[in-house]
């Protein structure tokens, strides 16, 4: 399978890391992807650093260790793995930080190294459960601590 780093959206995920770890604690992912892609489509982190299936679907269902329902970001009840949604340009590259709470690099249940993070064709609707209808999984990526 071949690896492509797609765009900016290794360095958002990058600054959403670094903003929610110790000082000098990052993370990145490399992400794989799954069809072509010029489209606005939702971000999120999974369950499982897989990226073995085509589809993506080895990574799992959201990252969502308290339990939570799906929801948007800043919402008494959304996953930890929940993030707003993405559009990418001509060029299929992205940029955009987030701000997250509870999600973290540093060891412990809530530490999103080691799972996977995918990308969705669509927008979630924040809405629909589990995932908010976003569509096909178009590109997978698992994180690592750099």
């Amino acid at each position: 399978m071949k690896s492509k780093l797609v765009g900016l959206v290794a360095l958002s995920v990058l600054a959403v890391c670094a903003s929610i770890g110790p000082a000098g604690e990052t993370a990145a992912a490399q992400l794989m992807p799954r069809s072509g892609s010029q489209t606005e489509g939702s971000v999120s982190f999974r369950q499982q650093g897989d990226c073995s299936a085509l589809d993506g679907t080895s990574a799992g269902g959201h990252f969502n260790p308290s339990g939570k329902q799906h929801g948007h970001v800043g919402a008494p009840e959304h996953h930890a793995g929940d993030m707003p949604s993405l559009k990418a340009d001509a060029n299929g590259h992205v940029g955009a930080i987030f701000e997250l709470s509870g999600p973290t690099v540093a060891a412990g249940p809530n530490s999103v190294v080691g799972r996977g993070l995918i990308v969705h064709r669509d927008p979630d609707d924040f809405k629909t459960q589990p995932t908010g209808n976003s569509g096909a999984r178009i590109a997978c990526g698992v994180i690592v601590k750099i």
